[in-house]
């Protein structure tokens, strides 16, 4: 009788080992798991904010450029290539900032990048050179606070 009770002892030791131990891998594994996903949104917003940054930048750049092409006398360039340039950056810029306001969980960034697109298209309607430098000046500040930003969400 000994024998019998020692033996469903040591099955039991045994089962209850096995189990904790899968436990134990289990919670690991997701762990793991969670880690590596966490670290692949971290990435991928990293990359959407600063392509979202970068395009800005250029598409502020060419908006510049088009008010001097369209204002200066001789034009720098041809105003109709520089605007068609304009339209690429811009469509560049909004799939830009669709991929950042997908991947964002706060909806003050969302809104914020969604408002600084705005403020980087009024530069070409600008109607004064002193309108120009001074929304030229907003958007730089105001780009650079966005990216400020969006490193807390990472």
């Amino acid at each position: 009788m000994a024998t019998i009770i020692a033996s469903v002892l040591a099955v039991l030791g045994t089962l209850l080992g096995a189990g904790l131990t899968l436990a134990f891998q289990q919670r690991a594994t997701d762990r793991s798991h969670q880690f590596t996903r966490d670290e692949k949104v971290r990435q991928e917003r990293l990359d959407a904010y600063s392509a979202y940054g970068g395009v800005l930048i250029n598409y502020r750049r060419c908006l510049i450029h088009l008010w001097f092409c369209e204002h200066e006398q001789p034009p720098l360039e041809d105003p109709e290539t520089v605007r068609i340039r304009a339209y690429s950056l811009r469509t560049s810029a909004q799939e830009a900032l669709f991929k950042v306001q997908i991947l964002t969980d706060d909806e003050t960034l969302s809104q914020a990048a969604d408002s600084l697109l705005d403020d980087v298209n009024a530069l070409a309607m600008a109607e004064s050179r002193n309108e120009l430098e001074d929304l030229r000046e907003r958007t730089r500040i105001t780009i650079r606070r966005l990216i400020r930003s969006a490193r807390q969400h990472l």
